[in-house]
């Protein structure tokens, strides 16, 4: 069976179920989007890692990392290899350079350990036919614009304006401060900032 391989395309906060994120993947070589919800903790351990954020203390899935890597145990390749009743299957295939393992594992999870190794992610045919969205046009889908609940979005506007009262040296000591109490999102608003002050 042909294998698809798969990028992220967008990390939302779910507006369909409460706690959750959608995650969404889409077709390298392709227009179709295949969306997954995922738990907090998954979201937060891939939106760290893709932001290259340094937690104050290793995430599991960091531990993970570090764990494998001690034992020299590489993740080639996550693979989404099955759907059942709305439920995505996901394997690891490790190697020590000597043998080759696959390790059943959460998609959630799988894609956290995937961002971290910066290995491959995949899927089959079958899976994207039948959960797949195809996006029409040119559009490439950031995640932060669908389905986005209005009141939130004010919310947002009125927290990031907060932020432009700050000189950059305050907002430098703000994010140290969010990182070392794990608060992720407020440290991704306020590194945000700041990427838009260096850039203009």
């Amino acid at each position: 069976m042909q294998k698809i391989k798969l990028d992220i395309v967008g990390l939302s906060y779910s507006q369909t179920q409460s706690g959750a994120y959608a995650l969404v993947l889409g077709e390298i070589s392709g227009r179709r989007r295949l969306p997954i919800v995922i738990g907090s903790f998954e979201a937060q351990a891939i939106a760290i890692e893709i932001e290259k954020m340094t937690p104050s203390r290793p995430l599991t899935h960091d531990l993970f990392k570090t764990f494998a890597q001690s034992f020299h145990i590489t993740i080639q390749e996550v693979i989404i290899y099955n759907l059942i009743d709305g439920i995505f299957y996901s394997k690891l295939i490790c190697s020590d350079g000597k043998k080759t393992m696959e390790i059943d594992a959460r998609t959630s999870d799988g894609i956290a350990m995937a961002v971290r190794f910066n290995c491959p992610i995949y899927t089959y045919e079958f899976i994207l036919s039948s959960a797949g969205i195809v996006i029409e046009g040119n559009d490439f889908v950031y995640l932060e614009n669908i389905n986005a609940d209005p009141q939130e979005e004010k919310n947002i506007a009125a927290v990031a304006k907060g932020y432009t009262s700050f000189s950059t040296e305050e907002l430098e000591v703000k994010l140290k401060e969010a990182l070392s109490e794990e608060a992720y999102e407020k440290a991704a608003k306020i590194r945000d900032e700041l990427t838009k002050r260096k850039s203009s």
